[in-house]
């Protein structure tokens, strides 16, 4: 008998054109999510090297900000994707038919799921004052740009008034070289 969560699970998946050839060829840009997912994992990995391996005592006020930044990621993760809906997709190719959505959260950032693994990545670093999460943050800031930008051109193809949206809205953090662009 086949469990019904299973089903569940399967039937999103394909919704959102999982397949074994696409995990070969990238077909909907898998590789970018295997990615991202690895790097976010990665962030669960103690810090190192931790600050008191160079004899520092990493100050409270930072823990504390870092945590906080982490939980506001938390809370914009959120807003974004209740702003989604039913076009969520974890691929950067988006849902055939679904709409562009350039309201709420979407208003002041064309990705603001991006954004907010971003700031709960940098909220990580600053909390455990870790190099090797320095490391991850900038890793995960290069494959989120490069699956935005591909997620753009499919964008572009399926939504004639993307560029207008695209020129008046930053892409996912403001006049931030590398992670903004028209």
């Amino acid at each position: 008998m086949t469990d019904p969560g299973e089903m569940v699970l399967t039937a999103r998946l394909v919704r959102w054109g999982f397949s074994w050839a696409g995990l070969r060829d990238n077909r909907r840009g898998e590789w970018w999510l295997l990615a991202q997912i690895l790097l976010i994992l990665a962030h669960l990995a103690p810090p190192l090297p931790s600050p008191p391996a160079f004899g520092i005592a990493w100050p409270l006020p930072l823990q504390v900000i870092g945590w906080s930044l982490f939980l506001l990621g938390l809370l914009l993760a959120a807003q974004a994707l209740l702003a989604l809906g039913g076009s969520l997709t974890p691929l950067p190719d988006p849902m055939p038919g679904a709409p562009l959505i350039t309201n709420g959260v979407y208003r002041r950032c064309r990705h603001p799921l991006y954004q907010a693994v971003l700031l709960c990545s940098f909220g990580v670093v600053l909390a455990l004052g870790s190099l090797l999460h320095l490391a991850l943050l900038l890793a995960l800031a290069v494959v989120l740009a490069c699956k935005a930008r591909r997620e753009e051109s499919r964008l572009r193809l399926l939504h004639p008034d993307y560029a207008a949206y695209a020129a008046s809205t930053p892409a996912i953090i403001p006049a931030w070289p590398g992670l903004d662009w028209c």
